[in-house]
């Protein structure tokens, strides 16, 4: 009999995830300043460096400027846009995966073990969902730690979450039964 309210519901969206965010920004300033290097095209003399005078005569510097406004829009939109949506309910945990991405169905009557892991910081860990690589299946989307579930076959399962010790509460609940 499954219960209709889940004991554990967390969602994850794509603009949260720090790295992407600073990548983001970084590119958005490098815009604003080539635009303002644009209007103001006289070489500057710093003691590291010496940035020479602004290549181009036309209002070409004017598409930095509109891009890198795109970039901070694009920002803004993917703080609203769900990446993956993990639920526990009465027998199963269930990850759900944004736009077409199929969902994902793990019974917790396979699971022999769950355990809390801290992921390694990383300028390079991208958003992830259903990633099979060397007998792991990953769904991650931002933060360090994450949820490891191993099955009696051998497959791991790691979850990222800002809330593990929530969850593997919930987990540890259906392992010991």
């Amino acid at each position: 009999m499954e219960s209709k309210s889940p004991f554990f519901e967390e969602k994850q969206y794509h603009g949260l995830n720090t790295h992407s965010v600073v990548r983001r920004l970084l590119l958005s300033v490098f815009c604003f300043v080539t635009y303002y290097w644009s209007q103001n095209p006289k070489p500057v003399n710093l003691e590291i460096f010496e940035l020479g005078e602004y290549p181009g005569r036309d209002n070409s510097g004017q598409l930095f400027f509109v891009l890198g406004l795109a970039v901070l829009f694009l920002s803004a939109v993917l703080l609203f846009i769900l990446h993956m949506k993990t639920t526990v309910k009465e027998g199963a945990v269930f990850i759900d995966g944004s736009l077409s991405a199929r969902k994902v169905r793990v019974d917790l009557k396979g699971i022999a073990s769950a355990k809390k892991i801290r992921l390694r910081p990383s300028i390079f860990n991208r958003p992830v969902y259903n990633l099979h690589n060397k007998g792991r299946v990953r769904f991650y989307t931002y933060g360090n730690d994450a949820i490891e579930m191993t099955t009696r076959d051998g497959l791991i399962y790691r979850i990222g979450t800002q809330r593990p010790d929530e969850l593997l509460g919930v987990l540890e609940q259906y392992i010991r039964k």
